[in-house]
């Protein structure tokens, strides 16, 4: 299959009688990236399918107007972490739970999912990343797992790299600190 870059694939899309195939290939070039991002963010696998669904509406929805002031691959992860902080408020609001009951239902929802193949280390690091608050917990999770340069981050979570920067930080330290006491 020969591989479109990016800017080909917007073009494609741009172009009425190939919009469809050019949708797939995106879908196809970066669904395990995305569905991983909002995974690491929604902990469940039923939450991440339907926010994955809603993002890949959004990208269908928005692909036309899509200014390319960003990458391609950095607009569609603002999309997913975007989808992914609303469903978690809107389950907050739902619920009307604090914060730190969200984390722990996080946390008991990775436990028990029958998707996590991870051994007791893993586990154990992932607890400690739910305790991070949500924004750290975002950082270090594109970071740490997808090695996202905080210049991409920046535009994807409209936040200064130096801000990144010291979050990422932050919660290095936390993580180490929890792992220490367990």
């Amino acid at each position: 299959m020969n591989e479109y870059s990016d800017k080909e694939l917007v073009l494609l899309f741009r172009n009425e009688d190939s919009k469809h195939f050019a949708y797939n290939l995106i879908v196809k070039k970066y669904q395990e990236k995305l569905y991983s991002h909002i995974r690491k963010i929604l902990i469940s696998h039923d939450d991440t399918d339907d926010v994955f669904q809603n993002t890949l509406l959004k990208v269908f929805t928005g692909l036309e107007s899509f200014r390319e002031e960003a990458g391609l691959y950095t607009w569609l992860y603002r999309i997913a972490t975007n989808e992914s902080i609303t469903f978690l408020n809107q389950k907050r609001r739902k619920y009307m739970l604090p914060i730190v009951d969200v984390e722990k239902h996080l946390s008991n929802t990775l436990e028990s999912d029958p998707f996590f193949n991870g051994d007791e280390l893993q586990l154990k690091l992932q607890t400690a990343i739910l305790k991070l608050p949500e924004k750290q917990r975002i950082v270090f999770n594109m970071k740490y797992f997808d090695d996202i340069k905080y210049e991409e981050m920046s535009e994807i979570l409209k936040t200064s790299v130096g801000a990144l920067k010291a979050s990422y930080h932050h919660a290095i330290k936390k993580i180490e600190k929890y792992l220490d006491t367990v």
